[in-house]
């Protein structure tokens, strides 16, 4: 039996992407990575100021923007030897798809753009896990969602007061 033809490992669950989107996913995120790397490399070094290329502040977007890259490659080629470039019909799209990935941009641009800067980070870290949980969450299993929403507000209060104390105690950087 070929990987194809394989039954799903996700027993229950939603059955993985289909070939043809996952090579669509991984030239997006090629390009994505590319485009990274290429501004990483167009940030100042300050060499100039007696800095180190290991000081250079484009280090980490090129090395996220590299990884971004290599591990599309690697989808790509999954999805290659999965049969991503037969013709085939049109793909059935996931239920509610749309709708989960607008839901996140939300709650991101929410978080990023509102609550940054306008709460102590700490607050609206926790607001903003507890808001995705929450949200994520709702629709399974109704007769557990008080608990599931409990759950959700301990995680997140549990994650801003990490952040903050990773942040401050560790790093010691103040947040805003």
């Amino acid at each position: 039996m070929s990987e194809a033809e394989a039954p799903s490992p996700f027993s229950g669950e939603k059955a993985p992407a289909s070939p043809r989107a996952d090579l669509v996913t991984a030239a997006v995120l090629f390009v994505l990575g590319v485009a990274i790397v290429a501004h990483a490399f167009q940030m100042p070094r300050f060499v100039a100021q007696s800095g180190t290329g290991l000081t250079a502040p484009g280090i980490v977007p090129g090395f996220h923007g590299s990884m971004i890259a290599l591990l599309s490659v690697l989808l790509g080629v999954r999805a290659l030897r999965r049969g991503g470039l037969a013709a085939r019909g049109p793909v059935a799209q996931g239920g509610g798809d749309g709708r989960r990935l607008a839901l996140a941009a939300v709650l991101g641009v929410t978080y990023a753009g509102v609550l940054v800067g306008r709460a102590p980070f700490w607050l609206a870290s926790a607001l903003f896990v507890f808001a995705f949980t929450t949200a994520f969450e709702w629709n399974e299993d109704p007769s557990r969602r008080a608990r599931r929403v409990a759950e959700a507000a301990a995680i997140g209060l549990g994650t801003g007061l990490a952040v903050m104390l990773v942040f401050e105690k560790l790093f010691l950087l103040r947040l805003p």
